[in-house]
């Protein structure tokens, strides 16, 4: 089933090729939501070059820097959850940590600390060595 939308608002280009979009569709059940457009989407319920011809001329390009706040709040967002699942668990239990040797629990407040460290490597965000979680 194809859906046929006929109206687009406020499309973002996010490439170099306008080839991929972010914009809003006015979905005939939905009224208007947000959609992103690219290449790697094997759905074809909405069909994608409809909506680059309904896009035409008419949509900003993302800028380098823009590209880079976004993908540094992605990987933030990325490292806050290995913090939360994978260190501050254990990091802020007493009696799990009690139970590590000094050598891991060294091991785990280094991890952490990299982790943290994460934004300030040189390239970020778009080169990031992620640390190696201890065993």
């Amino acid at each position: 089933m194809s859906i046929t939308i006929t109206n687009i608002r406020n499309a973002l280009s996010t490439n170099d090729d306008n080839t991929e979009f972010e914009l809003e569709i006015e979905h005939p059940e939905y009224g208007w939501i947000p959609y992103a457009l690219n290449s790697h989407d094997t759905d074809n319920t909405i069909n994608n070059s409809d909506l680059i011809t309904l896009i035409g001329t008419n949509f900003t390009r993302i800028t380098q820097s823009e590209k880079d706040e976004r993908e540094g709040n992605t990987l933030r967002a990325d490292r806050n959850v290995l913090l939360k699942t994978e260190v501050d668990a254990l990091l802020n239990n007493p009696l799990r940590w009690a139970e590590l040797t000094t050598e891991q629990q060294n091991a785990w407040t280094q991890y952490r600390t990299d982790l943290l460290n994460v934004p300030q490597q040189s390239g970020f965000p778009n080169t990031v060595t992620w640390p190696t979680k201890p065993e």
